[in-house]
């Protein structure tokens, strides 16, 4: 299935007491560029998160924001009161030396927590960890569902541009299959005002005319304009990422239908390659979209 490579997911996980909530932010990218924010008690297991990740994006710009809150109750089981109370006293002390009057205020005295919060044990760092990917797992699920949400729109439209493609090219080839007779009698024309007789060498008209349709021949490019649709639609088709290949295919649609403008000589042409052009100009910011 096609799918976008933008999109936003949230979600949150609660277990134990212990909170988690994730978001998810995918935008465009050649490559998978992952960008995690985790709370410091899960670092550990950042490259773990990072695996889930590619496991079900490919490519793409990946900012995770992850947040843990814990229930008062377990932080309370992790305080070393003793040695809180202990830098509570050195800050009375150190204010009264400073002569400053006001007291010690509970924010001051959390600005050391990191010294008197005792180490978490192990079965409350499994249970984070527990939470945390459930609640990644979870918002790349919906992550997903966006995306392949947004991917089928963009599919809709590309579609829809592809066949009016298609309809273009069997114009353009019709055009240049009717030019050749016309080419033919202007060439004899100017021939005949040259020598300024009606007897005219058919030979050297003929050969004239060979390779005058060799120049102006765009049947080859239109054979190949229409491999290249067929094999866009197939890959449409895909379960894998194509946005790459599509890319490619675009390009490789305008090379011919440039060649097509540069060998037809003729307006009605002109107008309808400027028109493919654009077309094509739209499908490929469309598939920069494409995952």
């Amino acid at each position: 299935m096609i799918k976008s490579m933008t999109g936003f997911s949230k979600n949150e996980a609660r277990e134990n007491g212990v909170n988690i909530s994730v978001e998810i932010k995918s935008l465009n990218g050649r490559y998978l560029e992952i960008n995690c924010k985790i709370p410091k008690s899960l670092m550990h297991k950042e490259f773990e998160i990072r695996d889930m990740i590619k496991s079900s994006i490919s490519r793409g710009n990946i900012f995770v924001n992850m947040n843990l809150e814990t229930d008062l109750a377990m932080k309370q089981n992790l305080i070393n009161e003793d040695a809180a109370i202990e830098y509570f006293k050195a800050l009375k002390r150190l204010k009264k030396k400073l002569f400053i009057k006001e007291p010690v205020k509970f924010d001051e005295l959390l600005s050391f927590s990191g010294y008197f919060f005792t180490k978490e044990n192990g079965n409350n760092s499994e249970n984070e960890w527990k939470v945390a990917k459930k609640a990644v797992a979870e918002a790349l699920k919906n992550l997903d569902r966006m995306r392949l949400n947004e991917g089928s729109q963009i599919i809709k439209d590309v579609q829809s541009r592809i066949k009016n493609i298609t309809r273009v090219v069997d114009k353009v080839e019709k055009l240049g299959l009717k030019k050749i007779p016309d080419e033919r009698e202007r060439l004899r024309q100017r021939v005949a005002m040259l020598f300024d007789s009606d007897e005219i060498d058919e030979h050297r008209i003929q050969m004239e005319l060979v390779l005058l349709a060799d120049k102006l021949d765009i049947s080859e490019e239109c054979v190949r304009l229409r491999s290249h649709i067929k094999f866009f639609f197939d890959t449409l088709k895909a379960n894998e990422p194509v946005g790459r290949k599509l890319n490619f295919l675009i390009q490789e649609m305008n090379r011919e239908i440039n060649t097509i403008g540069s060998k037809a000589n003729d307006t009605e042409i002109a107008h309808l390659v400027v028109e493919t052009k654009e077309e094509l100009e739209r499908i490929r910011e469309q598939i920069q979209n494409i995952e």
